[in-house]
């Protein structure tokens, strides 16, 4: 009985079938780690240009250690940020706004009838106040935000400068 010759094809083709898919794999996993700093250097406006002739693929290592790096030593990740939420107003840290209402509140018992109308006018200077209070505090953790972001992009920037390249 003849023996068919295609188990001698099968030997030739599974290795090349193989290396095909392992190629494959291997040029997926560097785009999709190319597609982690891409959007981080976006996001932060930051230039890198390769000034000791780094390769592509040395540029995307060095990026990723840098990000890594970067997060490590600013305690931030740009992108996975948490917001940063504003202080209530209800609980101000010297309590005044505790303390006014309930100054307001006594004044109001104590003066009875004559307070309604200064009770009123009181209430609208305090939401006034809490309204304030708010965009303050609104305002500072958009400024926390930001000087979290400026640590992060300055770790980030010396640690590629450090391994040659030019960021902007």
């Amino acid at each position: 009985m003849k023996r068919s010759n295609t188990s001698g094809l099968s030997n030739i083709l599974l290795p090349c079938i193989v290396s095909f898919v392992f190629c494959c794999f291997v040029n997926i996993v560097l785009a999709q780690d190319n597609s982690m700093t891409a959007p981080l250097n976006k996001k932060i406006g930051v230039y890198v240009f390769p000034a000791k002739n780094q390769t592509a693929e040395q540029t995307q290592k060095d990026e990723s250690y840098c990000y890594d790096w970067a997060i490590k030593n600013s305690g931030i990740d740009p992108l996975n940020m948490q917001p940063v939420k504003p202080d209530s107003v209800k609980t101000g840290p010297n309590g005044a706004m505790v303390a006014g209402a309930a100054k307001g509140a006594a004044a109001g018992v104590a003066i009875g009838a004559i307070a309604v109308a200064g009770g009123l006018a009181g209430r609208r200077a305090r939401k006034q106040n809490e309204k304030a209070q708010q965009q303050q505090a609104q305002a500072n953790a958009q400024a926390a935000t930001q000087a979290q972001v400026e640590n992060f992009i300055k770790a980030y920037k010396a640690c590629l400068t450090g391994k040659g390249y030019t960021v902007e």
